[in-house]
């Protein structure tokens, strides 16, 4: 199974695939599509309208993997549930935690 981020320069690129207005906040692991492409599962208990949604992955993430909320932005899928969110950071260090948050 691939990993569900890319490593960059400066920063590591996470595929996310969210779950609204869910009973808590939490990440759930990986999943896989019929595609094969990979993503790391999360549920938040905000509702998907105003950006409400989005900005509770970004705090999760953020507190997750212990980085600034300002490092985290979504570069793709504002509106959609799977997203691409751009993690900046030693791409090093982030895929250690992210590898770890995977098995988790």
């Amino acid at each position: 199974m691939s990993a569900p981020y890319s490593s960059h320069s400066d920063h590591v690129r996470l595929a996310v695939r969210l779950t609204p207005s869910a009973g808590r906040n939490c990440v759930d692991g990986i999943g896989t599509a019929a595609d094969g492409e990979t993503f790391l599962k999360a549920r938040v208990t905000a509702v998907p309208e105003d950006g409400k949604a989005n900005k509770a992955l970004v705090l999760l993430i953020a507190g997750t993997l212990r980085l600034p909320k300002s490092s985290i932005s979504i570069i793709s899928g504002e509106t959609a549930r799977k997203k691409i969110l751009r993690i900046d950071g030693d791409p090093e260090d982030l895929e250690t935690k992210l590898t770890t948050l995977s098995k988790g």
